[in-house]
C-alpha cells in the first residue's frame, strides 16, 4: 500500500511543482515524498523511478502529439542519428525516472540515517 501511495504522491507531487519550478524539482519531489513515507530504499527508488518514468513518457508524448512528432523526429536525428521520436520519448522518460529514483532512495536513505542516529 505504502508503494502505490508513494507512487502517485510522487507523480502528483512532480506535476504541481513543474508547473512552476525547473525541470530538475522532480528529484525534490521524489525526495520529500521518501523522506513522509518511509520504505526500504530499493522500494522507494523503484516506485519514484516507474511514477516518473510514468509521467514524463506520458507529458513527452502528449508534447510531442501536440505537433505531430515533428520536433521529436528532428531531435532524434540530431541525438539518437534515426528518425524515432517514440525512442527520444523513452530516453526522455528514462531520464527523468533515474533522476525520481535517486531522489528518492536519497530520502529514503537519508531517513534511515535519522534514525538511526537517534538510537
Amino acid at each position: 500500500m505504502k508503494f502505490l501511495i508513494s507512487l502517485l504522491l510522487t507523480a502528483l507531487l512532480s506535476f504541481a511543482l513543474s508547473l512552476f519550478l525547473p525541470w530538475w524539482i522532480i528529484a525534490a519531489a521524489a525526495f520529500i515524498v521518501a523522506i513522509f513515507i518511509y520504505q526500504h530504499p530499493g522500494k522507494a527508488f523503484l516506485s519514484a523511478f516507474l511514477s516518473l518514468f510514468l509521467f514524463w513518457t506520458t507529458m513527452a508524448w502528449y508534447i510531442s502529439s501536440a505537433n505531430e512528432d515533428i520536433l521529436a523526429s528532428k531531435v532524434s536525428m540530431v541525438i539518437l542519428k534515426q528518425d524515432n521520436p517514440f525512442l527520444l520519448i523513452l530516453l526522455t522518460g528514462l531520464i527523468g525516472a533515474l533522476v525520481g529514483g535517486l531522489g528518492a532512495l536519497t530520502g529514503s536513505l537519508a531517513r534511515w540515517t535519522m534514525n538511526n542516529q537517534r538510537q
